[in-house]
């Protein structure tokens, strides 16, 4: 046999040893499953993915979930499973499926052996608690939560999932009748599914790390707070959303249960009844039930969020600021994008995003007195002046557009994480405690060049999407990516982001209350990205001031806003009513009552 023929040889052996690097059929609780095994470049590695295997049984309408019966055979786990029923961005139909407890699974391997003993990532998507799947939106079949890119980077299992939206994840009595809260027990059902099952796809089970953005980072928080997760969760991250932001816990389920139940002709006087009817009407009816407007809105669009989470006595046993005894032991990274508010901004108040248009006096604080509305007269005046000092220096569009922005972006995202994190720091016995600020500007090409980081811009580079999409992304978006992957998986692994499998560009400081310290992340990452004390007057003024001014009590009025006329003065409150202007709702026709959701 010549060279040639032994060199070839050889090569063959190797890929032959190379693609045997799969974990083949797994087996599960529930029975064998199968995914695909790919090959990563010419030499590269591998990488096994499982897409649809079940993590609970098919549920029930408004019940909690239970354990899948298993299969018989070996599962084909090769596709994505749809979404759980909700409705579509037009809100006239509806996608989805009732049978959607799923999970996703991507495992890197070797060249020559499995994966063993691998950290776990857990992925916990977010949409308002109204939308959203364990893939993500998708173009061209690029899945934006696709695991790949992180797993392969960073050298870890990771696990994306569906839970329940919506009415059916989220509609609550109040009372036991509803108790609500069936999306985070969904949740939960993933998680402690990962906990029983990873080791047999080369995962440690005691190294789980739970993950996730906007109302999935207020998810994370959550599961971190929750008794059920004890000893399941060894680290969290949250992404621009954590469960002290105010659109976390709704306070008035029953109110949104009996509008879901006036519009499908369920009884509204008794919650047995009620939730009797409702567990039997159509799910598509219920989904359709709720509609949340985006347009013409009399109050800010955090009020029309109906179903979220509440304090049920149980699965979320008090108010959240006092449950952080739980994550004592839990490691916890959390930050937010420096403009997380603007989306909200540019639908609250629409001149934000528009060089024609212009943003007065008067929208602002019919934007304030929205948003501080259990404090009524006084906290509506109070943070009207506080943000607005700078405009007597500068009165111009673009400085009263970003102070709209930061406002919002204080008030939903940045101020709750900021408390989240003290209150984690403050009970920590074993646990670290990370903070970071997401800065790398919004590529939105319709927005304005002065808007930075915008709600979900940094979900994409957490996720890879400049390696795996090459077209479209320029080389620092790259460089923000590669440090994103290294600092969350690192952290999975280790609980420090600067110490695992992945290089970091900078040494990023544990937490301290007194420094408020914190990464800045965007393309410029250095060794001067640390910073401390982040709007700090801000943080005070709602945390000491704001806070020590007395609550309207819910059966007093609260501030009127002006009724879209610029001209028009902020009315004082009435003694004689009983409770807030009733804005509309979607284009039913109906009114709805806006629920005072107090920072």
């Amino acid at each position: 046999m010549g060279r040639l023929e032994l060199v070839i040889l050889g090569l063959t052996c190797c890929l032959a040893v190379a693609s045997s690097a799969k974990l083949g059929a797994v087996y599960t609780e529930g029975g064998f499953v199968e995914g695909v095994n790919k090959k990563l470049g010419l030499f590269g590695d591998y990488i096994d993915i499982f897409k649809g295997i079940p993590f609970a049984a098919a549920p029930k309408a408004l019940e909690n979930p239970q354990r899948h019966p298993g299969w018989q055979g070996t599962l084909k786990a090769k596709d994505f499973r749809k979404r759980c029923l909700q409705a579509t961005v037009t809100q006239d139909d509806t996608y989805g499926e009732e049978d959607c407890l799923y999970l996703n699974i991507w495992v890197p391997q070797g060249k020559k052996e499995v994966s063993r003993n691998l950290p776990v990532m857990v992925w916990i998507y977010g949409g308002a608690f109204l939308m959203g799947a364990g893939h993500g939106a998708n173009f061209l079949n690029n899945y934006l939560y696709d695991g790949e890119e992180i797993a392969t980077r960073g050298n870890v299992i990771v696990v994306t999932f569906n839970y329940r939206v919506g009415p059916l994840g989220f509609l609550s009595t109040g009372d036991s009748n509803l108790p609500g809260n069936y999306g985070l027990r969904d949740q939960h059902m993933a998680i402690a599914w990962v906990k029983r099952n990873i080791a047999a796809f080369g995962g440690d089970p005691d190294n789980i790390t739970i993950f996730g953005e906007s109302a999935g980072g207020v998810s994370v928080s959550l599961q971190t707070l929750s008794p059920y997760n004890k000893g399941l969760i060894r680290r969290a991250i949250s992404q621009s959303g954590v469960a002290l932001t105010p659109w976390a816990i709704q306070k008035n389920p029953l109110f949104w249960a009996k509008t879901i139940a006036k519009k499908v002709g369920c009884p509204m006087d008794d919650t047995a009844k009620m939730a009797k009817c409702l567990k039997i009407t159509d799910p598509r009816a219920l989904t359709l039930a709720y509609k949340m407007p985006l347009a013409g809105m009399e109050y800010p669009m955090l009020h029309y969020l109906g179903f979220l989470p509440v304090v049920d006595g149980d699965f979320i046993p008090d108010d959240p600021i006092n449950l952080y005894g739980n994550t004592a032991d839990i490691d916890y990274l959390a930050g937010t994008n420096n403009m997380d508010g603007h989306i909200f901004s540019s639908i609250d108040v629409p001149a934000v995003d528009k060089t024609n248009k212009v943003v007065t006096e008067e929208d602002f604080y019919k934007l304030v007195s929205g948003l501080t509305i259990t404090k009524g007269l006084r906290g509506a005046n109070a943070t009207f002046d506080l943000y607005t000092e700078t405009w007597a220096s500068d009165s111009s569009q673009e400085t009263r557009k970003k102070t709209v922005v930061n406002f919002e972006t204080d008030i939903l995202f940045l101020m709750p994480t900021k408390i989240a994190v003290a209150q984690h720091r403050a009970n920590a016995k074993s646990g670290k405690t990370y903070n970071y600020l997401f800065s790398h500007p919004s590529r939105m090409p319709v927005y304005p060049d002065w808007v930075g980081a915008d709600h979900a811009d940094d979900i994409q580079y957490v996720f890879g999407k400049p390696f795996a999409t090459l077209l479209g992304y320029r080389p620092q978006d790259k460089t923000v990516s590669k440090a994103m992957i290294a600092y969350w998986t690192n952290f999975a692994r280790t609980g420090d982001p600067n110490m695992g499998h992945s290089a970091v560009p900078t040494h990023w400081d544990p937490y301290t209350t007194e420094k408020d310290n914190y990464l800045e992340i965007n393309k410029k990452i250095d060794g001067n990205s640390m910073k401390q004390h982040l709007r700090t007057n801000y943080l005070q003024y709602w945390t000491l001031t704001y806070q020590a001014l007395p609550t309207v009590n819910s059966g007093e009025a609260v501030p009127e806003p002006p009724t879209g006329d610029s001209e028009a003065a902020p009315q004082p409150p009435k003694d004689d009513t009983e409770a807030a202007p009733e804005p509309p709702v979607g284009d039913s026709g109906e009114t709805q009552m806006p629920i005072a959701i107090g920072f």
